[in-house]
């Protein structure tokens, strides 16, 4: 079954954060337009893409400089506090 089947059906929160030049940055960004896809704005309320100016994959494993944590503290407060 390929993986984003069934992504419109997503109902809880949701947070993507990737690199700007991460290879892998057109997942998220695909994922992230499919996800509630079929359900009206309402439910994309809770869905959230942070891309991160000018770092790749690996820079979000340890740069903690460019790191976005004040936009996932808010997502997580908002969303599952």
């Amino acid at each position: 079954m390929p993986l984003l089947t069934y992504i419109d059906e997503i109902q809880n929160a949701v947070l993507l954060v990737h690199g700007e030049k991460a290879h892998s940055s057109y997942f998220s960004k695909d994922a992230f337009a499919r996800l509630g896809q079929n359900k009206g704005d309402f439910q994309n309320a809770n869905k959230n893409l942070i891309i991160v100016p000018g770092a790749s994959h690996c820079d979000l494993y340890d740069q903690l400089d460019i790191i976005p944590f004040d936009a996932i503290e808010t997502f997580y407060r908002e969303y599952l506090g």
